[in-house]
């Protein structure tokens, strides 16, 4: 659907439409059935697809890119579900502006980007795909062609973005691959020089306040995050939807923030046999979290006013591993003169200079100033990164440079 056409009644709702037949291979939410949203971020030029997904209802947006070729064409970075509205979606773009003629799979490590390129790919059959090298897959590493890329039209993107036909519209930089031990982490920063836009995959992000629009369309996650209890019945408000949104946003950010409790198994237990719905879909009344009365403020120092940041996930438990291979890639991007940044989550279109995408990763450094977020917030983090330590399957963090 794209932004700004009316919600559909369920009456005028085809199913079809949101059809994802492959959802087994990552069965996460919304498991069969994904709607898609697009949204013009520079006219005629670059616009953002957004799907969503998610794990117990921690449900945040995962979003692809369509860039305009200056000769006819488009670029897609991270394709997302090739459902049947979004290819429609992508149609309408080449009946007006060229066929699909790149590819890219701009990470080794996010398998919920990795699972969509091979069905999305053989949508567009004269496309050429590109993939950021060291890809792999676990428990066994398999062929690209195994893994349902399109063998004959499948290169690894180089790492000189100057001896390319792309050469003269875009630059990129590959982070990584970074040794994690079981497998790499690795992304592809992709700079759009006319548009002075900036795609990344997952290093940084942005928290918006409110709900993003894809995350809308069913409110039953955002309002089961919204309760106190598991006997709470919570009204469908504009007020409820932002609470449930921010406390997924803590989820998604930290697993575990200090603002949160896991009550004792059996006190859930028996709230669960008082909770006014015990289906399936509500996890049959199941509500193991109990939220102190001033998580919001975690919330706020997340968010930071709606600034650029690294997740906590990748601060603690995997840039960290390669502190000054990670500076040198984000002194390279910060070299490229952009005014935004279309990340694949949480907010789509950020007004970013490349210095404050280079502050972003001052954790890294020794000299840097006091980390923003709280560092009570990050104690699961830690608690895992001493565990993986103590396996020794996952390379110990580097000190800061």
């Amino acid at each position: 659907m794209a932004e700004g056409e009316g919600t559909p009644t369920s009456a005028q709702i085809d199913h079809r439409d949101y059809s994802w037949p492959f959802w087994p291979i990552v069965p996460i939410y919304p498991y069969s059935r994904r709607r898609t949203i697009r949204k013009e971020i520079v006219k005629d030029t670059i616009w953002t697809f957004d799907q969503l997904q998610g794990i117990f209802y921690v449900i945040v947006p995962i979003r692809m890119t369509v860039i305009k070729l200056e000769s006819q064409g488009l670029l897609v970075y991270a394709p997302v579900a090739p459902t049947p509205e979004c290819i429609r979606l992508v149609n309408e773009l080449v009946a007006e502006h060229g066929e699909v003629k790149y590819i890219l799979l701009t990470t080794v490590s996010g398998i919920e980007h990795k699972v969509f390129v091979g069905p999305f790919a053989r949508c567009f059959p004269q496309a050429q795909v590109f993939v950021t090298p060291k890809q792999w897959s676990f428990p066994l590493n398999l062929p690209l062609s195994w893994l349902g890329l399109p063998a004959k039209r499948t290169s690894v993107l180089p790492s000189d973005s100057s001896n390319t036909a792309l050469a003269d519209q875009f630059d990129w930089a590959i982070l990584g691959p970074i040794d994690l031990g079981l497998g790499f982490f690795a992304e592809v920063a992709l700079f759009h020089r006319r548009s002075r836009t900036l795609m990344l995959t997952d290093c940084v992000v942005s928290i918006p306040e409110n709900p993003p629009a894809i995350v809308q369309f069913d409110s039953y996650p955002l309002l089961f995050h919204a309760k106190d209890c598991a006997s709470d019945v919570v009204a469908d408000t504009h007020e409820n939807r932002c609470k449930g949104w921010q406390r997924i946003a803590l989820f998604a950010m930290y697993f575990r923030p200090s603002v949160l409790e896991v009550p004792p198994w059996s006190g859930v237990l028996a709230s669960a046999l008082k909770a006014p719905e015990r289906s399936r879909k509500a996890y049959f009344g199941l509500y193991p979290f109990q939220w102190k009365t001033d998580w919001v403020r975690s919330f706020e120092a997340l968010r930071g006013g709606g600034r650029l940041l690294v997740a906590p996930v990748l601060q603690t438990l995997i840039l960290n591993r390669a502190p000054r291979e990670t500076l040198d890639w984000v002194d390279q991007v910060a070299s490229w003169d952009f005014d935004r940044i279309v990340p694949c989550h949480f907010d789509s279109a950020i007004d970013c200079k490349p210095r404050e995408f280079r502050q972003a990763f001052s954790f890294l450094e020794k000299h840097s100033p006091v980390n923003a977020l709280p560092e009570d917030d990050f104690k699961l983090l830690r608690e895992i990164d001493a565990g993986l330590n103590k396996t020794g399957l996952v390379p110990p963090a580097k000190e800061q440079v």
